[in-house]
């Protein structure tokens, strides 16, 4: 199913700091993750590893910090000790939803 083209406005086109939740902040992510990687969203899970499960290197990680910070309107410094801790989906969403609390 692609949600790009469906008619349902569940995904706005860049999340606000007011509209994020957890299960908004994991189904964006699993959309990600899909498209980068090519994987099934159903097959991509919380505990869905980088590194084993979906064999990201790098150069992946880099793409994947760029297009969580276009989708979710935020900016992370690569330098940050925190991304080098994101080992699961769920690692993400939790820095996602950490990093909007922020801002």
């Amino acid at each position: 199913m692609n949600l790009e083209n469906s008619d349902s406005n569940f995904f706005p086109e860049k999340v606000s700091k007011e509209e994020i939740s957890e299960d908004m902040a994991f189904e964006k992510v699993k959309s990600i993750l899909s498209e980068q990687f090519d994987k099934d969203e159903s097959d991509i899970t919380l505990e869905t590893t980088l590194d084993e499960d979906l064999e990201a290197d790098s150069l992946d990680l880099v793409d994947l910090i760029s297009s969580i910070e276009e989708e979710f309107d935020f900016e992370i410094n690569v330098e940050d000790s925190v991304i080098d801790s994101i080992k699961t989906v769920d690692d993400i969403v939790k820095f996602i939803l950490e990093t909007k609390k922020s801002n």
